[in-house]
């Protein structure tokens, strides 16, 4: 999360919260009952390309590809698009209330052997200016003006209405396809409409354009059944023999990116090279990452997924300036284009954790953690090939022990762990990115194996989270990967208690940045105990209780290793990075402390094991590594184990614990 200082005045697009779009009318509709007169959504798309002229799989799959065919209650996504069909509205997004940013103080780089970065960079830069880097072009961010134009549709309807939302892409795809001179009619055929397609992605170049239908397209051929949102069974039925005509491309005139060598992106998705600046400032300073040598130097065991919290074109400025941090790749909410700008082998300044930084990957996604926006799937899937790519490429494990969020990574000791960034927030659908990975999980657990994986139904869990608008306020209601975790079974107990947050040890709340009582999609936790439909965590030192029915279950039983302190051990201290001790450090290179985080982990309590890593530390402290030790991995006798221990992942010293099979002293 970069968390830039924006001036009011200066921001655009989505910068304008989009959570002020609390106030749009919520959308609560459910499939028409039997015998209902009310179209379903399946009809309400078949009428659309009827009467626009628009094959039904043409028109059903560039919606899938931007919402999934989900309404979003209303609300507009992280490029400003509405809808099904996500039918963007810039100007409309700027005039909503409670303009805001995720707070947060974390240095990015987090390492205490340099100066703090944190609240560094520059007010944001005017969108677009001081860069050569891709911006969408104006019309892709206002669509929704030119949806009302063709269909004569009120504004507001297109927002809020799904079925005059639908007629309003119907009518865009129609206005496009003529444009090309192409054939139309809804009995055309699909393939010719490559152009208009690849033109609705409302991308600056060729290649992000051809990414975008050639995804659209797939999902036509290989087809897809989904209920949505709010309810309504939709169906794509497989077309296994087409195959589009994309030379229709070359009449939209857009740019050739150019591809040069090393660039670290799958060869099927838009992506280009916009360096991150390696820089001396003057005075012993530079930024904004540091050189390295990985893997051959030091094993990248974690790929770190981000939100933002700006546009598209403040992040691309702001990673190009050297004053700033730095992060690996940058993802674009309104075609899925990706940007690399610092090699793999390098690490990038973003996780507020020097000890995860020297080991990760950073991806930022154009989002708004704080503001309750919803992120397209053109994003979503570009974003999971390129973690597919690196992972297989680096020897990543696909799972949340190893693909984390920001909101994952611990501090690192007890005075930075309250300033820790959430993104991407509790809206990010981890189960469905995963599900894209081809990496979907598969439990073989029973009660009685000790472990459980959260495993929510995204699109009905719906936690009454507040703040998104301002503090207090109801966010509009929306599916999420968060389990709320309270302090006894019982949906009117207070929540759980982060001690780190909340020193004076009162609950955790509601608000949307408070994460202290959460579990999230995919995290695996040891089951402390079970009473009815309510299921106990071992969670921060205690127990955390969330309502799991056997009907409606929000976790599935699993199987794997737990740590506990060795016996004889009262307490063992629990770790933000996992440092090498005092004596394994050179003459010359001060000792980086072993310092415990607020926490304890208490004997008879039981952690889920994520890895068993090296103490390590990368000393990276000067621009051209002339400082005793510099550019080198200092690695002693200690080894950690990486535990579930909270929301976030800590650390343990192997030599403090015994490592089980789960089911050893599971609770009966």
């Amino acid at each position: 999360m970069l968390r830039p200082n924006v001036p009011t005045s200066r921001r655009i697009l989505l910068s304008a919260v989009v959570a002020g779009a609390a106030t749009l009318v919520p959308l609560t509709a459910t499939a028409p009952a039997a015998g209902s007169t009310t179209p379903t959504r399946q009809q309400e798309y078949a009428a659309a390309a009827a009467e626009y002229g628009v094959p039904e799989s043409v028109l059903l799959g560039v919606s899938y590809l931007q919402s999934r065919w989900d309404t979003n209650a209303g609300t507009p996504s992280t490029s400003g698009g509405f809808g099904p069909m996500h039918l963007t509205d810039a100007e409309y997004v700027l005039s909503l209330p409670g303009q805001h940013h995720d707070s947060g103080d974390e240095d990015p780089r987090g390492d205490d052997s340099r100066p703090s970065r944190a609240g560094t960079g520059t007010d944001s830069p005017e969108p677009g200016t001081g860069t050569d880097s891709p911006t969408p072009p104006a019309g892709s961010l206002q669509t929704l003006d030119a949806a009302a134009g063709l269909t004569g549709a009120a504004e507001e309807s297109l927002r809020v209405e799904p079925a005059v939302n639908i007629r309003g892409g119907a009518a865009l795809l129609a206005s496009y396809q003529r444009h090309l001179a192409g054939p139309t009619g809804s009995d055309s055929d699909p393939a010719a409409w490559y152009g208009a397609v690849a033109r609705y992605a409302g991308a600056d170049s060729a290649d992000a354009a051809a990414a975008f239908a050639d995804q659209v397209y797939d999902t036509i051929r290989t087809g897809v059944s989904r209920r949505t949102d709010d309810g309504q069974q939709v169906t794509l039925a497989a077309r296994v023999d087409i195959s589009p005509e994309r030379s229709w491309l070359d009449r939209l005139g857009l740019r050739r990116l150019e591809r040069p060598d090393g660039l670290e992106c799958p060869l099927d998705i838009s992506c280009e090279w916009i360096p991150a600046p390696y820089q001396e400032l003057g005075g012993g300073d530079y930024g904004n990452h540091d050189l390295s040598e990985r893997p051959a130097r030091q094993k990248i065991e974690y790929i770190v997924i981000h939100d933002t919290e700006a546009t598209w074109a403040t992040t691309l400025k702001l990673v190009q300036d050297p004053t700033y941090v730095s992060w690996h790749y940058s993802l674009r909410s309104v075609d899925g284009h990706i940007a690399q700008h610092v090699k793999a082998k390098d690490v990038g300044w973003h996780a507020g954790n020097w000890y995860v930084n020297a080991k990760a990957i950073g991806l930022e996604h154009e989002g708004f953690a704080a503001q309750g926006t919803w992120y397209t799937e053109a994003m979503y899937r570009t974003s999971a090939k390129l973690v597919r790519h690196l992972a297989l490429r680096l020897g990543i494990p696909l799972d949340r022990q190893h693909i984390i969020g920001h909101d994952n990574v611990p501090g690192t000791v007890a005075s930075t762990v309250r300033g820790m960034h959430w993104d991407p927030g509790p809206y990010w659908d981890w189960d469905h990115y995963f599900d894209l990975m081809k990496a979907p999980e598969v439990d073989t657990g029973t009660p009685a194996t000790g472990l459980v994986r959260i495993a929510p139904d995204f699109a009905t869990n719906r936690p009454a989270f507040t703040g998104c608008v301002r503090a207090g306020v109801p966010c509009t209601p929306r599916g999420s990967s968060s389990v709320i975790l309270r302090s006894a079974p019982d949906h009117n107990a207070p929540l759980v208690n982060d001690i780190a947050l909340r020193p004076d040890g009162t609950p955790n709340t509601m608000h949307i940045s408070d994460h202290g009582a959460r579990a999230s999609t995919g995290q695996t936790y040891a089951i402390a105990d079970r009473q009815g439909d309510w299921t106990a965590i071992w969670y921060l030192g205690q127990n955390a209780w969330f309502h799991n029915p056997a009907e409606a279950p929000t976790a599935q039983w699993t199987v794997g290793m737990v740590a506990t302190p060795k016996p004889g051990r009262a307490t063992i201290p629990v770790y933000g990075r996992a440092y090498p001790e005092a004596a394994a450090y050179p003459p010359g290179v001060p000792y980086q402390p072993i310092s415990p985080l607020q926490y304890t982990l208490s004997a008879g309590q039981r952690y889920a094991v994520g890895n068993i890593l090296p103490g390590e530390y990368y000393r990276a402290t000067t621009f051209d590594g002339s400082s005793p030790g510099d550019w080198t991995v200092i690695r002693g006798e200690n080894r950690y184990v990486q535990i579930q221990f909270g929301h976030r992942v800590m650390f343990v010293n192997l030599d403090d614990v015994q490592l089980l099979p789960s089911a050893v002293g599971a609770p009966a």
